[in-house]
């Protein structure tokens, strides 16, 4: 058994944990957030709940439909008109499910890996974070965004220059809440022909989720939201609020309003390749970025990811 960190708890990292498991090794987790998903992400307040990332996912390959199927039947999974999948209660319902099965470190942000005669060290910006195994990793996977894999990657001099290839696209996204009776002219979910919004979808009619109160979730377009993704979110969220009134006809003011800034939304270039991985030093790659802009691919990835580290183990200890 070796021990090996991850950083980044999204569906990339925790499929890469699944399958190191599997394989008889143990595995650290580090997240820089209070929870886990990444951007299958669910904010909730009061009684106010928006799946306000990943909207819902597919299957195109038969290894991720087994996973759906699975945690179809564990009631963590429910489908969202054909072939589209969302988690239920929310979003982050399977990579909560997932999480339990391994050790976790929440609210740790990663900021160097150094490395010593026994491992691996995993630092945040005060120091060597205190967790099981940390200074006696025999291997790191990096599952974040590329940009944050490529300093992490620098710092333990792993050479994996393809990280530079991918390429995101931000994305602003607005959190509207009404009451139940509101009328709009949009039923599900949209994709109007608009200049700023990309994405309209009625979050309460998502199975599971409460329908006390009618939430709405709005996606800007990766161009505009380019234009304001270092500005005040409450600026860009008065001005996405204002094209959705006029888009869906909903002119009540709203119960809660909310806009969130995401960086690193969508892969506009991946790699092309399943995971990356530096022998030399036992850090690897893997995300979204590596296959695709789908949730699959960032669980491909992960297992991709998985099983390279658990081979290249399993040769230390031939």
């Amino acid at each position: 058994m070796r021990n090996v960190a991850i950083i980044g708890a999204g569906m990339a990292g925790l499929a890469a944990a699944e399958r190191l498991r599997a394989a008889g090794h143990q595995t650290v987790l580090f997240e820089k957030s209070r929870g886990f998903g990444g951007r299958m992400a669910n904010r909730r307040s009061g009684d106010f709940q928006f799946d306000h990332g990943a909207q819902y996912f597919t299957a195109r390959g038969a290894e991720f439909f087994r996973k759906i199927t699975e945690w179809q039947t564990q009631g963590l999974v429910a489908e969202w008109g054909p072939g589209s999948y969302v988690g239920r209660p929310g979003m982050t319902a399977p990579a909560r499910a997932m999480a339990k099965n391994h050790t976790c470190v929440t609210e740790a942000l990663v900021t160097r890996l150094e490395r010593s005669e026994h491992g691996w060290h995993v630092f945040d910006e005060n120091g060597s974070i205190n967790a099981p195994g940390n200074g006696t990793y025999d291997g790191v996977i990096l599952a974040v965004p590329a940009p944050q894999a490529e300093p992490l990657a620098r710092s333990a001099k792993a050479a994996l220059p393809q990280i530079a290839q991918a390429r995101y696209a931000p994305c602003i996204a607005l959190m509207l809440a009404y009451e139940p009776e509101t009328r709009a002219s949009a039923d599900h979910w949209m994709r109007p022909d608009d200049s700023i919004i990309g994405w309209i979808a009625r979050n309460s009619s998502k199975p599971g989720r409460p329908h006390d109160t009618q939430t709405w979730v709005v996606h800007a377009r990766a161009d505009w939201s380019r234009q304001f993704i270092d500005q005040d979110p409450r600026v860009s969220g008065e001005a996405l609020h204002a094209h959705f009134r006029a888009l869906t006809g909903i002119d009540a003011e709203p119960l809660y309003f909310a806009a969130h800034r995401w960086r690193y939304a969508l892969v506009e270039q991946e790699v092309g390749m399943p995971c990356l991985f530096d022998e030399a030093t036992m850090i690897g790659a893997c995300g979204d970025w590596c296959l695709g802009a789908r949730v699959e691919a960032a669980f491909d990835s992960g297992r991709a990811m998985g099983e390279t580290m658990a081979e290249a183990l399993a040769e230390i200890l031939a």
